[in-house]
């Protein structure tokens, strides 16, 4: 396998940053397991679903970011469950918590947003994780691309746990306007769900133009990142994406 770069900033001041991308279930698995999966890609940037979001919810995401290396950024509780941690690199300018319009009957759901600046680059992260039902999924996924628009940064990074395949309709919605990582530059894994029998891909990492792909998947394989701690840490598996984000505005 083609070893994933490395996060760093560039002479021109672009930067490269890994962005990892992880539903966690509510940390009701392996917790040491998840901190060691999360340590071991090495991210700049983590994209959190089902994060904790009852009693207590804010400790229990401080532990993580803790246990992980990172700190905690924006989202849990506020956005029922979507969340961003990052490590020291990423500067932050500001965070906005969504909440969604709500179907009578089907869970609320949220986004967790910032924007950032690593290196030289400025850009806008958005996490997410939508609707069971279709109908409200395609909705969701037409709102998340006007989040992004209203965000007002030159490039942006949106990753989650989509509840759709690659050719459902919400999927090539977001695929229509974004780069999907994976399909732009495979590496790693492809299928996300589940750790012991992986047969789709309902998780995802999407850039704006101007952000190059450097590759996108599952880390299997990863030096750090053992089998064992993949399929113990949680039901899904995470999408790690590096990219190259460009100085300034374009």
């Amino acid at each position: 396998m083609i070893s994933l770069p490395d996060s760093r900033t560039e002479p021109d001041g672009s930067a490269v940053i890994r962005v990892l991308s992880y539903n966690i279930r509510s940390l009701r698995d392996d917790r040491a397991a998840l901190a060691r999966v999360i340590r071991g890609c090495a991210p700049d940037l983590v994209l959190i679903q089902e994060a904790p979001r009852f009693f207590r919810w804010r400790k229990a995401a401080e532990r993580l970011a803790r246990a992980a290396g990172l700190v905690y950024v924006t989202g849990g509780g506020t956005t029922a469950g979507p969340m961003i941690l990052s490590t020291l690199r990423a500067h932050v300018e500001r965070t906005e918590d969504i909440l969604l319009p709500r179907t009578p009957g089907l869970h609320q759901r949220g986004f967790a947003t910032a924007v950032v600046r690593i290196g030289g680059a400025r850009l806008g992260v958005l996490s997410c994780h939508l609707s069971l039902a279709d109908a409200e999924r395609y909705g969701q996924a037409g709102l998340l691309l006007e989040r992004l628009a209203l965000m007002d940064v030159p490039y942006a990074v949106a990753g989650g746990d989509l509840n759709d395949r690659p050719d459902g309709r919400s999927f090539r919605r977001l695929a229509g306007a974004l780069t999907d990582g994976w399909a732009a530059e495979p590496w790693g894994g492809e299928f996300t769900s589940t750790p012991h029998e992986p047969r789709q891909r309902i998780d995802a990492v999407f850039a704006s133009e101007g952000v190059e792909v450097l590759g996108c998947g599952v880390p299997h394989g990863l030096p750090g990142v053992r089998e064992a701690d993949l399929r113990a840490a949680s039901d899904h598996l995470p999408v790690l994406a590096a990219l190259r984000v460009p100085p300034g505005t374009p």
